[in-house]
């Protein structure tokens, strides 16, 4: 299975979004400009639908 984390933590971070805290277990709380808003990012994302799911909460259209 491919993990996905790395990918999408890049993405965020070459789109102005910030890491913000650590949340409940393996989760961390990001803040995108784009959306104006906090989301949260699974620590191991497996699947690409969940990763494309993040990025989409995060206000962009890139997909894996």
């Amino acid at each position: 299975m491919a993990d996905y984390t790395r990918k999408v933590k890049n993405l965020l971070s070459k789109n102005g979004c910030k890491f913000v805290r650590n949340g409940k277990g393996d989760h961390q709380i990001w803040y995108s400009p784009i959306t104006n808003r906090n989301f949260t990012v699974d620590g191991s994302i497996r699947k690409r639908s969940s990763a494309n799911e993040t990025l989409k909460c995060a206000g962009l259209r890139h997909k894996l």
